[in-house]
């Protein structure tokens, strides 16, 4: 199933290449700084439509379309345009996301990036790849040489779960921070050793299921941070800190400082 899955986020990929820096329709969905374009909803029912030619017994959940095919054991968690801002402004960071969930646990995700024609790929047990090649985490063993990602939760002005609070706490002990705006790439990032960390609140199980999957398979950690319960992460979280394991603790200690100051 995971050429399935690659072969789909490729031709979804190509649709997103082509409306990349033309002009589209696009709209806001219940707020301004959360955006869809036409190219969302074409990218998704390029997805659907590969899953199901080979897979029509299975559920498929995605961002635009939601919940269909029943009470299969096999559910595809689908994310067409991750970072769909950056897309509709014309900032060349945005990706594909493809994962498979049996019986409760994440075994295969595909992450790619039609624009660098990056192609991120995990099988649970297997490994994870970029292009075919095997990936590995960072050895980065401090946080002070670490390179993070993070990300904002849309909804921050209703809701912003201590974002600045916890920013505010992590970065004078890293060496730098990005958000770059596409979950599954700044988790295929810290996979491939391009981050160190990443942390972010509020994620759909679509924006997160294939990068966690790939973080995993490359030697790296992901849990929630601790503000909730001590539970395992899954991609229902609110919480997802992703790492390489060896800033791991310090990164949590770090975020839970920010999140619980007053």
């Amino acid at each position: 199933m995971i050429q399935t899955a690659i072969e789909a986020a490729r031709r979804a990929g190509e649709v997103l290449r082509s409306g990349y820096g033309t002009t589209f329709l696009r709209e806001e969905k219940g707020r301004t700084t959360d955006l869809v374009t036409e190219f969302d909803r074409k990218a998704e029912d390029i997805l659907v439509e590969s899953i199901r030619s080979r897979h029509p017994d299975h559920r498929i959940i995605g961002e635009e379309g939601g919940d269909s095919g029943g009470n299969s054991e096999w559910e595809w968690i689908l994310d067409p345009l991750d970072g769909t801002t950056s897309f509709a402004h014309g900032i060349p960071f945005f990706s594909v996301c493809v994962a498979l969930r049996h019986r409760g646990e994440i075994v295969l995700g595909v992450v790619y990036e039609p624009l660098r024609d990056e192609l991120f790929a995990a099988e649970r047990g297997a490994g994870a790849t970029l292009d075919g090649a095997p990936i590995r985490v960072s050895p980065t063993k401090e946080l002070s040489r670490a390179l993070l990602a993070t990300g904002f939760p849309y909804a921050i002005a209703e809701n912003p779960h201590r974002t600045l609070e916890v920013f505010t706490a992590v970065v004078p002990h890293a060496r730098g921070i990005r958000r770059l705006g596409s979950a599954g790439l700044d988790l295929a990032y810290v996979a491939c050793g391009r981050f160190d960390g990443y942390w972010e609140h509020s994620l759909k199980p679509w924006d997160c299921a294939a990068g966690a999957l790939l973080v995993r398979e490359a030697g790296g950690v992901v849990t929630t941070w601790g503000t909730d319960s001590d539970a395992p992460w899954n991609v229902d979280s609110l919480e997802t800190l992703a790492t390489n394991g060896a800033i791991h603790q310090e990164l949590s200690s770090r975020i839970r400082e920010g999140f619980r100051s007053r």
